[in-house]
């Protein structure tokens, strides 16, 4: 238990200074009064003021406050931190001074601080009668006999078992909400509404008895929360547009409901209810939470949340689903906002510091979490995984997150790491090329060593994954090359063409991956199938005798993750999936399964349509299946002009497909297609792919994430692009340029990508944006000439044409008729 210093404060009437044990902040505290939190750090001064029952302080001071629990020493209440946020306003302290200053003499009060939002005093001169209602645990007492002027209001009695509640009758609706507040802004008498307000969030029993649309019901199912939604959204919204002394109040008694004792009368604590964890789910969605001085009633909601039992975040996981797009994304940004707030706050002052609050932090990420879980388990999702990056992550030290996330025996504690979701795209590559830069200088080094203990001359090109190739026999002098220096794999690469002088500063290992891919991807090379309805290619299932080849696909993808080199390879979704199946190799198992995943009918949508679509109509079907289908468990692909038939399961072939085996037919013949038939191949392309890109960062990234790394990011900013375009014979005042850029923000974005396409190899922009790559316009003579383009150095050659109409012919004649890549 902390300990408490106490001193009389001369000459100021019995008044005593207390002093923080965590922060040594002193304050003065009226004789009669007792101050249980800290108002600097928020800290308790004892941990019976968190955690003992009201009776047990009562008995506690009648016994002139003996010594306390034994077992109570070094720990910190359940909620430990709420701060001196919920001072009296200035009117308060007028009211209470009529009820201490007689007997107590004059005390010291300090003022709440300022809350952003509705504007006007409560209520008029009238309102120093009114009633004021004080939370206590789940009790409500009145400072005058007055009664409530709420008639939907009616008087609950406590129950003295803990598993049965007697819920008070809530009748409130949104619409009679909005009548009592515009006859309440027009009276300028807030009375009913601050009434409501007040009683509403005194306590979590208070909370259901409003917004559960049935309370006497349980609703103690995964599926539905039981919640009137609508009330909730007016409850909030309408928050903010009431005056600041009232929007206090609510954050008072929202105080009280958090710090409401879990323990019954003989000191047993209870498990949180499935009322509790519906009291969170609306606490939640406060918008007053929004604002820098809430952010500490904020920390300890979100405290309380992440620290419920795995079954209790199961059951508000799937209640999370249940919230409206909107909501759902506001509560997200919140949560976004609190983190930011407290790694970067705009106003240090205005925050208790960070040494003393070191659990907001992982606390709103716990949370983050829940809700990113909801997100992912809703189809199709509420809001893009995208909503969950936080950009200003961006700017820590991501490297010591990742260490300290690698390393928990010496670096013990939160990491940003354990909760990949909230790292954007940026990050992560950050993290994996780092990473890669790590393992690289380490290859180099032991190139280095290597050569001095041979007694040989270092030189240079040892620093480099160097790769000769023939145009003429690219493929084959490629899968030369690798095989050969399969260990340099980890270091920079550098591309020579035999027979042509030149040094790579870049150009001539882009042009090289393009020219390979492009290679590989012909139809009549045999190793891929391109489906023009779905836009993708796919592994071939013809067996090979040396399935290389697609370990040096593999290769080139990792290798232009590890050279930061978009790619313009058309895979479907599923193909990234089963990459990071599993994430990092098994470790000395060459015979471990790799790439194979669950996959679904959505998957082969992307593979094959038209089959897909078959399949999904077999599942439809309302008539006789086993008629009119006469299908059995098997499947029959072409193999070298003959047709070939795999069963599915054993004895397939006798076994009908029926209304009532139909959904198994249909997953077997899916798990086939993208799993079974390929495998051989898939298992060298994951190979290829891990021999260059094995790092543990993997594991943080989702399956299209991983395809942003290999092809880069599919939004388009044509602004963004021009801002980083260079001139060669030309200015950005000419009048061709200013055609140019006209006629392009007109285009569709279909015509863009192609644009792009066209000029740079690929259809799509580096993850870090436009700034991260260079795209040159140079001039040409001949207007009667096509535009061209250099892929390999992102250059567009126009020639000045004299109108717009030329240009736009021209141009457009150009993107959609060039071919493959576009190579000059």
């Amino acid at each position: 238990m902390c300990s408490l210093s106490m001193a009389a404060s001369p000459g100021s009437g019995g008044v005593v200074s207390i002093t923080c044990p965590t922060c040594s902040e002193t304050v003065l505290q009226p004789p009669g009064s007792k101050r249980t939190i800290c108002p600097r750090c928020g800290n308790f001064y004892e941990r019976a003021s968190a955690e003992r029952p009201p009776s047990y302080h009562r008995s506690r001071e009648k016994r002139g406050r003996g010594k306390g629990d034994q077992n109570d020493k070094g720990k910190s209440g359940p909620l430990n931190v709420i701060t001196s946020l919920f001072r009296s306003s200035p009117d308060e302290k007028r009211r209470d001074r009529g009820s201490t200053s007689s007997e107590n003499g004059t005390s010291k009060s300090t003022e709440l601080p300022r809350i952003e939002g509705g504007s006007g005093h409560l209520t008029g001169p009238q309102n120093q009668n009114r009633p004021t209602y004080l939370s206590t645990g789940g009790s409500r007492t009145t400072r005058s006999p007055r009664s409530s002027p709420n008639p939907d209001r009616s008087p609950k009695s406590p129950s003295p078992n803990p598993s049965k509640v007697n819920y008070p009758v809530r009748t409130k609706t949104a619409e009679q909400l909005k009548e009592d507040v515009s006859l309440c802004r027009s009276s300028g008498d807030w009375h009913t509404v601050q009434d409501f307000y007040a009683t509403l969030f005194e306590s979590f029993i208070e909370l259901n008895a409003a917004f559960k649309r049935d309370p006497q019901k349980e609703y103690k199912t995964t599926d539905d929360p039981g919640l009137k939604f609508d009330l909730l959204t007016s409850v909030f919204s309408t928050l903010l547009t009431l005056p600041q002394d009232l929007q206090k109040e609510v954050l008072k008694a929202i105080i009280n409901s958090l710090l409401k004792d879990k323990r019954s009368r003989d000191h047993r604590v209870w498990p949180n209810t499935k009322d509790d964890l519906r009291a969170y789910l609306i606490l939640i969605h406060n918008p007053q939470f929004s604002n820098l001085t809430t952010y500490v009633i904020f920390a300890h909601l979100l405290r309380q949340i992440a620290a419920l039992s795995d079954h209790d975040h199961h059951f508000l996981v799937h209640w999370l689903r249940r919230i409206p797009s909107d909501q759902f994304k506001s509560i997200v940004g919140r949560l976004h906002n609190f983190i930011s707030c407290r790694l970067f706050p705009p106003k240090p002052q205005d925050l208790p510091p960070l040494s003393k609050c070191t659990w907001w932090i992982p606390s709103a990420t716990k949370v983050m979490a829940l809700f990113n879980a909801a997100n992912n388990l809703s189809l199709p999702s509420i809001v893009p995984y995208s909503d969950f990056y936080n950009s200003s992550l961006d700017h820590l030290d991501l490297m010591a997150e990742y260490y300290a996330w690698q390393n928990p025996s010496s670096h013990a504690g939160f990491s940003f790491c354990q909760y990949p979701f909230i790292l954007s795209i940026a990050a992560k590559r950050t993290i994996l090329q780092k990473d890669s830069e790590q393992q690289m200088i380490i290859m180099a080094r032991k190139s280095l060593v290597a050569k001095v203990q041979r007694r040989q001359l270092p030189d240079i090109g040892m620093l480099f994954l160097n790769l000769t190739v023939r145009r003429s026999h690219l493929v084959s002098d490629s899968l030369n090359e690798i095989a050969r220096k399969h260990h340099d794999l980890k270091k920079k690469l550098k591309v020579t063409f035999a027979g042509e002088p030149g040094l790579d500063m870049g150009g001539l290992t882009k042009e090289w991956f393009l020219l390979l891919i492009r290679q590989i991807f012909q139809p009549e090379y045999g190793m891929f199938n391109y489906d023009k309805m779905a836009g993708c290619y796919w592994f071939s299932a013809m067996p090979c005798e040396n399935y290389q080849e697609f370990n040096l696909v593999g290769v080139l993808m990792g290798l232009a993750v590890y050279n930061s080199i978009n790619l313009d390879i058309r895979f479907p979704p599923c193909c990234y999936k089963k990459l990071l199946s599993p994430a990092v190799v098994p470790f000395s198992n060459p015979r471990a399964t790799v790439g194979v995943t669950t996959v679904t009918v959505d998957d082969l949508m992307h593979v094959k349509p038209e089959v897909a679509k078959g399949l999904k109509d077999l599942m439809e079907y309302e008539e006789d299946v086993e008629e009119d289908f006469c299908l059995t468990f098997e499947v029959s692909s072409s193999e070298y002009g003959s047709m070939k038939t795999v069963l599915l399961k054993p004895n397939g072939d006798n076994i009908a497909v029926t209304k009532e085996n139909r959904k198994e037919y249909v997953q077997l013949y899916v798990e086939f297609i993208l799993n079974k038939s390929v495998y051989p191949q898939f298992q060298a392309f994951y190979h290829g792919f891990h021999s260059v890109c094995a790092s543990n960062a993997l594991i943080m990234l989702r399956p299209e994430e991983v395809e942003m790394l290999v092809c880069g990011s599919p939004t388009i900013n044509i602004n963004d692009l021009k801002k980083v375009t260079m001139y060669e014979g030309y200015s950005p005042q000419d009048q061709t340029i200013r055609y140019f850029w006209d006629m392009v923000n007109g285009m569709p974005m279909e015509l863009q990508k192609k644009l792009l396409l066209f000029a740079t190899g690929s259809d799509r922009i580096p993850i870090g944006g436009t700034q991260e790559m260079q795209f040159k316009i140079s001039r040409i003579s001949g207007t009667d000439l096509l535009p061209m383009a250099h892929t390999c150095f992102n250059q567009l050659v126009l020639p000045p044409y004299k109108s717009r109409k030329v240009l736009k012919q021209k141009l457009i004649a150009a993107i959609q008729n060039a071919e493959g890549f576009g190579l000059e």
